[in-house]
C-alpha cells in the first residue's frame, strides 16, 4: 500500500508516518509538491495533505487507486467532498490533535487583553521607568462575572467554555447544529443568533470551521450589536470575521479590542488598513489589537499527535479496519 505525504512540513524523514504505515505500507513524498510525479498520484492508495487540500483536489482526476485522502488538521474545505464520495474515496480529517492547545490560546489571548498583559509588556519595554504604573490598558477589566460568548461548541468550543467557567465567567453560546438540551447538559445559556450574542457577551471566542455559513459569520450588523466594552478573539478561521468590518468596529469604538491568531489573507496583506495601523502603532489601536500567527494549534506534542492520528486514519481505512473522522460519509459508494 503507498501513501502520497503531499507535503512534508516536519524536519524528519517522517519517521512517524513510516512506523505506523510498517510493515504493509510505504511512505512517498517529494520536496515540490508541484513535481510529484504522474505515476505517484496514480499509484496512491492513500494520502495525507497538511496544507494543501485545493491541490490535492486538483490532482483528483489522477486517483485512480486511492481510496483515502486524511486533511492533516481540522478544516478541510478545498477537497470536494461529494465527487470524491461517489468516487469511493473517503475523506478524513483530524479534528482532536490541538484541541487544547487552541482552548489554551483562546484563554491566553482573553487574559493578554483583559489583564493588560500586552499592553504592560510594550510600554514598559519602551520606558521601565515612566511607564511604571498600573493605569493604561485600554481593555482590562476583570474575568469574574463577566460574560463569555462561544461561537461553535464543538471540541474547542467546550476546552473553551470550561477554561472560561475556572476563571468564574458566565459561558453563552451560538451553535444552531447542536441538539436540544445542550443548554441544560452543560450549564451554558444558549443565544438564538449571533448578533444577540455579541450583544449579551462581554467577551466572544469564535470556535467554528469554515463552511458557507460561517464565512463572514462576524459582519458589521454583528459588531454594531456589540455590548459595550467587548473583546472578540478569533482561533478559528480567518474568513469568519469579516475583516473591514473589524477594522471599522476597532477604529469607531464600538469593540473594545480583539485578539486574532488567524487572518482571511495569511500572511497578511500589508497594506490593509487594520494591519497597517497595527504595524503603524497607531494611537487609535494602542493596546486593542493582539495578533498571533495562526499558532494556536502549535506545540510539539501536538503535533506529534497530528501525524500519528493523520497516518493512522490513513492505515485504518486501508487495512479494512474501518473509518476515523470521515467527512463525506454521506456521499461515500463504500
Amino acid at each position: 500500500m503507498r501513501i502520497l505525504v503531499v507535503d512534508k512540513t516536519f524536519e524528519d524523514d517522517l519517521l512517524i508516518e513510516r512506523e505506523v504505515a510498517a510493515p504493509d505500507g510505504e511512505i512517498v513524498f517529494h520536496p515540490d509538491h508541484e513535481a510529484i510525479p504522474e505515476a505517484d498520484w496514480r499509484a496512491a492508495d492513500g494520502i495525507i495533505t497538511f496544507r494543501l487540500p485545493p491541490y490535492v483536489d486538483s490532482k483528483s482526476g489522477l486517483l485512480d487507486k486511492c481510496r483515502v485522502i486524511v486533511r492533516g488538521g481540522v478544516g478541510f474545505d478545498g477537497l470536494s467532498l461529494e465527487p470524491l464520495g461517489a468516487r469511493g474515496i473517503a475523506v478524513c480529517n483530524v479534528p482532536d490533535y490541538g484541541t487544547t492547545e487552541v482552548a489554551d490560546h483562546a484563554i491566553g489571548l482573553l487574559l493578554a487583553l483583559r489583564r493588560g498583559i500586552a499592553s504592560y509588556h510594550d510600554a514598559l519595554r519602551a520606558d521601565p521607568v515612566a511607564a511604571w504604573t498600573h493605569l493604561g490598558p485600554p481593555c482590562l477589566d476583570r474575568l469574574r462575572g463577566r460574560r463569555f460568548g462561544i461561537i461553535g461548541l464543538g471540541r474547542i468550543g467546550m476546552a473553551t467554555a470550561r477554561r472560561a467557567r475556572a476563571f468564574d465567567m458566565e459561558v453563552s453560546f451560538y451553535d444552531p447544529y447542536l441538539p436540544d438540551g445542550t443548554d441544560l447538559a452543560t450549564g451554558y445559556a444558549r443565544v438564538g443568533t449571533v448578533p444577540a450574542l455579541f450583544a449579551s457577551c462581554d467577551a466572544v471566542s469564535l470556535h467554528t470551521p469554515l463552511n458557507e455559513t460561517s464565512r463572514h459569520i462576524v459582519d458589521a450588523t454583528a459588531l454594531a450589536a456589540a455590548k459595550e466594552g467587548l473583546v472578540l478573539i478569533n482561533t478559528a478561521r480567518g474568513p469568519t470575521v469579516d475583516i473591514d468590518a473589524l477594522h471599522d468596529a476597532l477604529r469607531d469604538n464600538r469593540i473594545a479590542g480583539a485578539a486574532v491568531d488567524v487572518l482571511p489573507q495569511e500572511p497578511p496583506a500589508p497594506d490593509h488598513p487594520l494591519i497597517k495601523a497595527y504595524t503603524e502603532r497607531a494611537d487609535w489601536l494602542a493596546g486593542r489589537l493582539i495578533l498571533t500567527p495562526h499558532a494556536a494549534f502549535y506545540s510539539e506534542p501536538g503535533i506529534a499527535d497530528l501525524r500519528r492520528k493523520a497516518i493512522t486514519t490513513v492505515m485504518a481505512r486501508l487495512r479494512g479496519e474501518g473509518l476515523r473522522n470521515c467527512v463525506n460519509a454521506s456521499y461515500l459508494t463504500e
